[in-house]
C-alpha cells in the first residue's frame, strides 16, 4: 500500500512541478463526469488514470482520481500536451483515449459501456460451423455424371 502511495505522490509530484517550469499559462484544469452509456446514470467510485505522453509516443507517470457520488472529479494544473486517459469501473469496459490538452479548462464526459462478449478464436464452434457451406453457383449444382468403364 505505502509503494502504491509513494507512486502516486511521485507522479503528483512530476506533474506540478512540469506544470511550474512550463509556467501558469500553460496548464489546464481538467473536469470528469463519468455516465453510464445506457442510462445518462452517474458511476461513482470509477478511476480515472491520467497518463501524460512524451513527444516519442511513451507514457510518463501517471495520476489516478475516483469519482464521487456524482461522476464527477478533477485536477487543477495538468500541463498542456497529449494525455492518455483511461476509466476502469467494476461492471463496465475499461475505456481509453488520447486527448490533446491545450486550453485553460478542459472538461471530458465519459460514456461508459456494459461489457460485451468477448472475441476468442479458440472457442468452441457452434454447431451449425461444421456443416458444409452451401454452394450457390447453380453451375455447380449437379456436376456431369462420368462413366463408369466397361
Amino acid at each position: 500500500m505505502t509503494k502504491r502511495f509513494g507512486v502516486v505522490v511521485t507522479a503528483l509530484l512530476m506533474l506540478l512541478v512540469a506544470a511550474m517550469a512550463a509556467g501558469e499559462d500553460s496548464t489546464s484544469d481538467l473536469k470528469f463526469l463519468v455516465i453510464k452509456d445506457y442510462s445518462g446514470k452517474p458511476v461513482r467510485n470509477a478511476s480515472v488514470v491520467l497518463h501524460p505522453i512524451d513527444k516519442e509516443g511513451k507514457q510518463r507517470g501517471g495520476l489516478q482520481l475516483k469519482t464521487g457520488p456524482d461522476g464527477r472529479t478533477g485536477f487543477e494544473g495538468v500541463p498542456y500536451g497529449k494525455l492518455r486517459i483511461q476509466v476502469l469501473a467494476q461492471g463496465f469496459q475499461t475505456f481509453g483515449q488520447d486527448y490533446e490538452i491545450n486550453q485553460p479548462s478542459t472538461e471530458i464526459t465519459i460514456k461508459l459501456k456494459r461489457p460485451q462478449e468477448q472475441f476468442s478464436i479458440y472457442r468452441d464452434k457452434p454447431a451449425d460451423s461444421d456443416k458444409p457451406a452451401e454452394n450457390k453457383d447453380p453451375s455447380k449444382e449437379n456436376p456431369p455424371q462420368s462413366e463408369s468403364p466397361k
